[in-house]
């Protein structure tokens, strides 16, 4: 059975950090892509970050690249996500998924539809930035 149980999310002003953890269970990070997403009250869920086959290429939303920055550490089996410059507009929940429904050609469409490319999503952990 898989498991992704994410850690670290919190409050924090704008302008200040904060380092988000997905531990995975019964699923070896690595394999294929693993990712971040995010879902503000009243809007769309989108894709943050992604990560493919532990670092060969990352992905990011444009409104994330140059502050965000997502990892993996393989003797852990997990991911994370570090934020720096927080703004108010990352306020929401942010979910780790994993099992991209293309496999290994997941990078071709890292981030995907949302409600249908990935298998696995964590319970999610809430981000609020106060301006």
């Amino acid at each position: 059975q898989v498991q992704l149980v994410e850690s670290g999310g919190g409050s924090e002003q704008a302008g200040r950090s904060l380092r988000l953890t997905c531990a995975a269970s019964g699923y070896v990070v690595g394999r294929n892509c693993m990712g971040w997403f995010r879902q503000a009250p009243e809007k769309e869920r989108e894709g943050v970050a992604v990560i493919y086959l532990g670092g060969v290429s990352t992905h990011y939303h444009d409104s994330v690249k140059g502050r965000f920055f997502i990892s993996q550490d393989s003797a852990k089996n997990t991911i994370s996500l570090q934020m720096w410059n927080l703004k108010p507009d990352d306020t929401g929940m942010y979910y780790c998924v994993a099992g991209h429904v293309r496999g290994q050609q997941c990078n071709t469409s890292p981030f995907g539809d949302p409600l249908n490319a990935w298998t696995y999503w964590g319970q999610g952990t809430q981000v609020t930035v106060s301006s």
